[in-house]
C-alpha cells in the first residue's frame, strides 16, 4: 500500500497519544490540518492494509494509584504455557500476560503475567488465589515487584513532532 505523505504526518502525531478529550480524533485531526471524518477514513484503511496492526492504549497505572506492581512468574511444562497463559490472559487485575524462554538453571521461568495493585499485600494476595485457580503453585514461581518506573509509550516509527524540550523523538 502507499502511505502517502499525509498519512505519514497522521502517524506521526497519532505517535503522541490521543488527546484526552471529548473528540480525539477531531483534535488529532485539527493537528495535521484534517476533518475528523478523514483521520477515520485514513485510520481504518491503514489498519485494514496493516500499515497500522493494533491500536491500543498505555495506562499509566502510577498516576491512577497503583503502584504496587508486580510481574509473577511461572517455570510451567513446555506443553501447558499456551492453554494456561490464555486462561490468565483472561483475568481480572492480569494486565499483561506472555511466554518467554526459561534460561535454566538459574533462571527456569516461562510463563509471566503483571498485576497491578493500590499496595503489595492485595497484588500478592491476587497472585496467590491466581495461582491456586489455575493450579500454578505446583510450579516454581517467583513474584518481582517493580523498583523503578520507565517511560510509557507506544511504538515510533518515524519522526514526531518536536517533544517539549524542542527535539523530535525516533523509535
Amino acid at each position: 500500500m502507499d502511505v502517502t505523505e499525509k498519512d505519514r504526518r497522521l502517524i506521526a502525531e497519532l505517535q503522541r497519544g490521543l488527546p484526552l478529550v471529548r473528540r480525539p480524533y477531531a483534535a488529532l485531526g485539527a493537528a495535521v490540518g484534517m476533518a475528523e471524518s478523514e483521520v477515520l477514513r485514513r485510520l481504518g484503511r491503514l489498519k485494514e492494509t496493516g500499515v497500522i496492526r493494533r491500536f491500543g492504549v498505555i495506562v499509566r497505572h502510577h498516576e491512577l494509584g497503583y503502584r504496587a506492581n508486580a510481574m509473577m512468574v511461572w517455570a510451567v511444562p513446555e506443553g501447558q504455557v499456551d492453554s494456561l497463559g490464555q486462561e490468565i490472559a483472561g483475568e481480572p487485575d492480569v494486565t499483561l500476560c506472555y511466554r518467554r524462554h526459561a534460561a535454566p538453571p538459574r533462571w527456569p521461568y516461562n510463563l509471566y503475567c503483571m498485576i497491578h495493585g493500590r499496595d503489595r499485600e492485595a497484588v500478592l494476595a491476587r497472585g496467590r488465589q491466581l495461582a491456586a485457580s489455575h493450579h500454578l503453585d505446583r510450579w516454581p514461581h517467583r513474584v518481582l515487584f517493580s523498583g523503578r518506573r520507565f517511560k510509557q509509550r507506544g511504538a515510533w516509527y518515524m519522526p514526531g513532532p518536536a517533544d517539549s524540550n524542542g527535539r523530535g523523538e525516533e523509535g
